[in-house]
């Protein structure tokens, strides 16, 4: 019977400590260092279950619609037009198939016109998903596909077109009835096509629209459809068969360049998320090291008691359990809330019906935040069963000796952890982390010798100085914690205007702003004849041929040889070759020489194409073009400056490589305000072309990057308000000091207006300080990246400046003086008593 009295009175015991456990927890509740604890678990938490929710939905998003997104369960994609084989096989193997041809193209309306993206298709498409149509006022699931003579549009384009249904629109060489707006598409295209409005029509009349010339930019599509066995035995029959170009994309690796984009966003926002999990494990930290100080006779008592320093470890590690549990629940439902707020702030992403995320990314959520939680406070806390229960009787005895170093090594530790998870890749990670614990280092020495100089100065308020140098190690780390939140939210706001201004204002007046594509050899006089008739500048025409290179020095490339995404990209591309026999005026020869007219079989590479693919000059290169392979040496390197909005190639060849096959021509051109109206004049009367307005496609850019600037800072506001956290928690952390100050201070004669006043100027001292090491920050960093990425020169507003130290001011002195406001009511008499 004494096994079972045993194990219930154990049992009883352990329910016993975490009920007296609970009831501290209760009672410290009131103190305020467990409230900056649970604040910046919760902030934590919070933005860590922000960006993994936002991404969980987006991936489940994917996940639920892989075949609508495919539009069929598997997809042969080309930029050249399939070999009859593929279909017929299929076909036989009794597959659904459904071609389809997209490209992008003009829809002219009255004198508008619009780059769209057209998509031509086959009855019987979408083999799997839903396209949803607004016919009149009714919206239902399409039947079948848009009848000849008819297109369907989404709602993009009869915005920007103010654009009926039931109107007629120019499609190329043929006028067709808008019969149905496309609420819900399938097989969306990514990349420059994605900007473009899409119109649907039937594959039956791409012919009649003469849109499909020779130079055409267009993507052909074999969409098949039918049970497991079928796909799997038609895909392994594929293998070996598929010519270079032609890929398979089945449902498992649907839209793998969004999966890869949302990828790369959940590590950079992920990233971005933990700049303000480190700032709260900094408070963290000051807030344990704090309540450990005011529990020292709460601990001795206990061990007069006769508690054991293992009891007393206990219960406060089961009231640092507790306490995270619960930041755990209210940081999950900060980051639900702080995500459904992420999703709508994205245009794109508004009328999405998104799925709701599942449970793991607030799992992973609530592990981080403990592992955090217990890398910052445990170690503190265990000091608490070292206090001594002589310090009843000797006051003298003081704190256990603490181990700080220790404490912040077990943070960092846990830190880079996290930062590690959220790179997906070990350099990644550890170069971030090192870089903002070496810029957090920096800015804190920065902050200390200002605090030290200033404290040198003779001035009025010199006591303010004096008390900020003497706490100057914590004093230097708010200025840390504040800069580095305000810096994010700087280079989000003021300095990404600055560098798109700046590149704005480096174009000169004539800078090309309308780029014309497709024109065919017989269009080439009279194009030029129309310029003239519009008094433009004549335009420079360049052949443009598309080739893919497949061997290096008689070695086949592949994306498999490199393990860079953009050596890859270049590999599986098709290029846009040209041919020349002088250097394009606007390019800069860095190596080697250009040819002369006794020079064959030779070839000019861009510097930046060569240098991502190992390409030096003596090298040969081969290059499918139509079918045909053509060799050529690489004689010289060129500098191409891709924003001057000139015409531009990473390839240029002698007449002799190219000069016989067919090609279309591309020009660019300034195109004045007074004269917008040639540029339609110029698409009716050559409908075949594709004219391209830079303003337009710069305003889209531009908005992109604005919902991206708004998202970045959704996050970046996590560790600003960790930054607040910091502050309040390191003004905690020298209160007591602060109280026995005022009341001496109070004693000899200053009143409690003086105290306050001297409070508001150190805060706002502290704040302007954080405020120009946020705004030298960003100014810094946007001068890096106008010289080093943009290559612009770089002007900071002054705005920049004053928002910076402003707001450092403001922030920082409300924050201070809700902190401090009860110091100087603390009547001097209770302090000194107390001594």
């Amino acid at each position: 019977m004494r096994a079972p009295i045993a194990s219930f009175e154990w049992t009883a015991c352990v329910v016993n400590v975490w009920l007296l456990s609970w009831r501290m927890l209760r009672r410290d509740w009131r103190t305020r260092e467990w409230r900056v604890l649970l604040i910046a678990l919760v902030l934590a938490v919070g933005s860590i279950a922000t960006v993994g929710l936002f991404a969980d939905r987006v991936s489940l998003a994917l996940q639920q619609e892989a075949t609508s997104l495919l539009g069929a369960d598997l997809r042969l994609v080309s930029s050249r037009p399939f070999s009859s084989a593929y279909r017929v096989e299929a076909l036989q193997r009794g597959l659904r198939v459904v071609e389809t041809i997209s490209f992008p193209s003009m829809v002219v309306y009255g004198h508008k016109n619009v780059l769209v993206e057209i998509q031509a298709v086959e009855e019987g498409y979408p083999l799997r998903g839903k396209i949803e149509i607004v016919e009149g006022v009714t919206q239902h699931p399409a039947q079948g596909i848009p009848i000849r003579g008819t297109a369907w549009a989404d709602s993009r384009l009869l915005q920007r077109m103010e654009l009926p249904v039931g109107d007629e629109i120019g499609v190329g060489e043929l006028q067709m009835q808008l019969a149905a707006r496309v609420v819900r598409d399938v097989d969306q295209s990514v990349g420059f096509a994605s900007f473009a409005p899409r119109v649907l029509i039937n594959a039956a009349d791409l012919q009649a629209t003469g849109l499909i010339l020779p130079g055409s930019r267009a993507s052909y599509k074999i969409l098949l459809a039918g049970d497991p066995a079928q796909i799997s035995g038609f895909r392994d029959w594929l293998q070996g068969r598929l010519n270079t170009g032609e890929k398979i994309e089945d449902v498992r690796e649907a839209r793998p360049e969004i999966r890869a984009a949302l990828e790369r966003a959940e590590h950079f926002l992920g990233l971005a998320a933990l700049t303000s999990v480190v700032l709260a494990g900094v408070a963290m930290a000051l807030a344990a090291s704090l309540f450990v100080r005011r529990h020292l006779d709460i601990c001795a008592m206990m061990r007069c008691l006769g508690a054991t320093q293992a009891q007393v470890l206990r219960l406060f590690i089961n009231q640092l359990l507790l306490l995270g549990m619960v930041a755990v629940l209210l940081g999950g439902l900060l980051g639900y809330v702080a995500q459904f707020m992420l999703v709508n702030s994205i245009e794109s992403m508004r009328d999405a019906a998104l799925p709701q995320p599942s449970l793991l990314p607030l799992w992973q959520a609530a592990a981080s935040g403990m592992a955090l939680l217990l890398g910052f406070a445990f170690l503190p806390l265990w000091q608490l069963k070292n206090v001594s229960p002589l310090r009843v009787i000797r006051r003298e005895l003081g704190m256990p000796p603490a181990r700080t170093g220790m404490v912040y090594l077990t943070g960092t530790a846990v830190l880079g952890a996290l930062f590690l998870w959220q790179a997906g890749s070990v350099k990644l990670g550890l170069t971030v982390f090192a870089g903002l614990v070496a810029g957090m280092l920096f800015f804190g020495l920065l902050a200390w010798f200002f605090l030290h100089a200033m404290a040198r100065v003779h001035l009025r308020w010199n006591h303010v100085f004096l008390n900020l140098a003497r706490y100057a190690r914590i004093n230097a780390l708010q200025i840390v914690a504040l800069s580095l939140g305000g810096m994010a939210l700087l280079l989000l706001t003021f300095v990404r205007s600055d560098l798109l201004e700046s590149w704005r204002g480096r174009m000169k007046p004539d800078t090309p702003n309308r780029f014309v594509t497709q024109i065919q050899p017989d269009q080439r006089i009279a194009v030029k004849d129309f310029f003239a008739m519009w008094q433009l500048s004549e335009p420079r025409l360049f052949p443009v041929i598309r080739g893919r290179l497949i061997l290096i020095n008689h070695h086949p490339v592949s994306g498999a040889n490199y393990a860079e995404p953009r050596a890859r990209a270049l590999v599986e591309r098709e290029f846009n070759l040209s041919w020349s026999d002088h250097m394009p005026v606007h390019n800069t020869l860095i190596r080697g020489e250009w040819w002369g007219p006794g020079d064959s079989s030779v070839l000019s590479l861009e510097e930046g194409m060569a240098k991502t693919l190992g390409i030096r000059i003596g090298d040969v290169l081969t290059y499918d073009v139509e079918g045909v392979s053509l060799q050529a040496k690489v004689t010289n390197l060129r500098k191409v400056q891709w924003d001057s909005m000139q015409v531009n190639f990473f390839v240029i060849t002698s007449r002799d490589v190219l000069g016989d096959f067919s090609a279309s021509y591309i020009s660019s051109f300034y195109l004045p305000p007074d004269k917008r109206d040639a540029g339609d004049a110029l698409i009716k009367n050559f409908p075949n072309l594709l004219l391209i307005d830079m303003d337009t496609v710069i305003e889209q850019v531009r908005q992109v990057i604005d919902q991206i600037a708004r998202t970045m800072t959704a996050v970046f506001l996590f560790t600003l308000l960790s930054g607040l956290v910091v502050l309040y928690s390191a003004i905690l952390a020298t209160q007591d000091e602060r109280v026995y100050q005022a009341a001496i201070l109070r004693t000899l004669g200053a009143s409690r207006r003086y105290l306050l006043r001297l409070y508001l100027i150190e805060f706002a001292v502290l704040g302007g300080l954080s405020g120009f090491f946020a705004a030298a920050g960003s100014v810094l960093l946007g001068w890096v990246l106008a010289v080093n990425v943009l290559d612009i020169p770089y002007h900071s507003h002054a705005l920049i400046w004053l928002a910076g130290v402003g707001g450092g001011i403001v922030t920082a002195t409300l924050a201070g003086w809700l902190a401090t406001r009860h110091v100087a009511y603390t009547p001097p008499l209770q302090v000194l008593q107390s001594v």
